[in-house]
Order: C-alpha cells, then structure tokens, then sequence
C-alpha cells in the first residue's frame, strides 16, 4: 500500500516544480503580479520617422488624417472639451438624420452629420436635380443657383448641420422637401464621407462657447451662444417630442413671437412624494406645475430661464432640474 501512495505522490512533483517556476516568473522583482506601471517609467521618445528626400511626394498623404476639432479651445493651456452626444435627447427622444425647423415663416433642415458630409451631399444634390449652379463658396458654405440659393451652417447640436433653401430671402417649402428626401435616401454615404474629400473648409463658428448652467440670485438660468430663433425653433422641436408625458411633463403652447413655452413639470422630488401619496390613496392629479420657459435674446446669444406661473414658485432644485433638460436638446 505504502508503494502505491508513493508512485502517485511522486507523479505530483513535476507539475508542483513547474507551477513553482512559472510563478517565481510572474514575480520579478516588484512582487506576484507584474505591475506594468514600472515598464514605462523610463520609457525615452525615439527619433521620428523621416521619409528621404528623394521620394516622390504625390504617392503620400495622411493615412488617417485628424480634423480639427471645432468646438474645443483652449484657454490658458487647458482644452476645454465637450462630451461624447449621446443617442437620445432628453433621455428618451430618438434623433433623426434629417429633421424640419421653423420660426414664422422661416423654415430649414437639421442634418445629424458634420457640414463637410453635407456639403459634398449638397453638391451632388445640385447635379442631380440640373440645377445652373452660378456661385459655388465652399468656405463660406453658400451654393447659388438660378432657382434657388442654399445656405449650410454648422448646427447647434455637436456634429450636426443646418441647411437652407432660399430665394429672395423666403424659405422655399418645396425645395427643402426635395433635400430632405435626397438626404434621408442617402444617409449612409453622406454619415460614411470623409471632411476631408470635399472641397468645403470647416467652417467654424464665431462664438465657440459652450452652453452653461448658472445661478442668478436665487434663479438658474443657461447662458446659450446662439441666436433666439435658431434656439427657439430647436428648442420647440424636441419639446413636442419630449414633452408628451401626461401628469409628468407636458407641452402646453409655444409662442413663437415672445420665443417662451408654457409646459407643464411634474420634478423629480415632486415624483417622489406623488409615490408615497399614490401607496397612501392620496390625489396626486394636481401636483405638476405650469412652468414658462423663456429664451431671452441677447444679440448673437441668448438666456433661457424657466419660471413658474401659479402662486408656489419652483424650487431651486425643480428649476435647475428643467433647465438641464431642456438645454440637453442643444449639446
């Protein structure tokens, strides 16, 4: 018996040596696991790479070129940089590649790519169609034709573009119902083409300030870089499409005149309670409150504001809460 509990323990041995050396490999010096910080520790720049001079430098271009980034700036050394755009708005409402806006009479497309996609689908757009195309300014995004001239412009959401079809300074309803078609049908190509491929220079806003949320007294209120009507009019569209929630959050009017919203807001902490009241077979049908939201134009920007209409003014914490929601539209 003693001899075949020793055959069987000595079969061990070998795989106990080598668990003992693969782990002894593992330590180094720095312990069990290997900590990879102190690989790079004294890690030195090498020498870049340097074609000879006598290569033929029409076969060579950027690879992989990086755009600019026209939203970022710099300010004392530090970037300041804004985050990834998620893929909904207000928590829940779905962007579409291209979508309508409108202020009076006043009417353009918002497209979910970078301008320089658009113009290149715009130029494409103007074949196809035969439009005489008299003026072509890529830099300033201007296309003019005998039927009709098209405006592009970077848009306010981040990676988005706004676009135009004007004559004689009147939105032509027709025409932009043409472009929308033509872009919705070629979605893929226009979100897939590189900036760089078209003959359009990034433009680039004069005011590259990003929307903030401040307190005023005992008031919140978001400083917004971007004129009243374009604000308005995307405000508006994604209120209809948010705002929809009966007894929580509801798009009561919309004056485009005096650029304010009535809605109705029903906060989180007022959700909260109405929870409890609900469990306690309490009326909770009153709770939401009308709410004003105002965009106060301030030359090439605006403030948008948000104040209650009854007696119970909002809270601090209600109006901050709308406030952030209703500004996530344009980031």
């Amino acid at each position: 018996m003693s001899s075949v509990l020793g055959k069987h323990a000595l079969k061990w041995i070998p795989l106990a040596l080598a668990g003992v050396v693969t782990l002894a490999g593992c330590a180094r010096d720095e312990g069990f696991y290997d900590d990879r910080n102190l690989d790079y520790a004294d890690v030195e720049p090498a020498s870049p790479l340097v074609l000879p001079e006598t290569r033929n430098t029409q076969r060579y271009r950027q690879a992989l070129p990086v755009p600019e980034a026209a939203s970022q700036r710099a300010r004392d050394g530090v970037a300041e940089v804004r985050p990834p755009q998620p893929l909904t708005v207000g928590g829940s409402t779905e962007v579409d590649y291209v979508e309508g806006r409108e202020i009076g009479d006043q009417r353009w497309l918002v497209v979910a790519a970078d301008p320089g996609s658009v113009w290149t689908q715009l130029e494409s757009f103007a074949r196809q169609r035969g439009l005489d195309v008299q003026e072509s300014r890529a830099s300033d995004g201007v296309l003019v034709t005998s039927q009709a001239e098209f405006r592009l412009q970077s848009g306010l959401r981040e990676g988005s573009s706004e676009v135009r079809c004007e004559r004689g300074g009147q939105s032509m309803t027709s025409c932009l119902e043409a472009l929308k078609t033509y872009l919705s049908a070629n979605a893929s190509a226009s979100q897939s083409a590189s900036a760089t491929a078209s003959s359009w220079s990034a433009q680039r806003l004069e005011n590259n300030d990003p929307l903030s949320l401040r307190q005023r007294g005992d008031g919140w209120e978001v400083s917004i870089p971007y004129v009243a009507d374009r604000v308005w009019a995307e405000i508006h569209h994604y209120l209809a499409k948010d705002f929809d929630q009966t007894d929580e959050r509801e798009l009561l009017a919309a004056d485009a005149d005096n650029y304010a919203f009535l809605v109705s807001y029903l906060a989180r902490e007022q959700r909260d309670r109405s929870l409890l009241q609900v469990v306690l077979f309490t009326d909770t049908s009153d709770q939401a409150q009308e709410v004003r939201l105002i965009v106060e134009p301030r030359g090439d920007q605006s403030v948008l504001r948000a104040k209650a209409t009854g007696e119970q003014p909002l809270s601090e914490n209600a109006e901050r809460e709308l406030l952030e929601r209703v500004s996530s539209y344009l980031r």
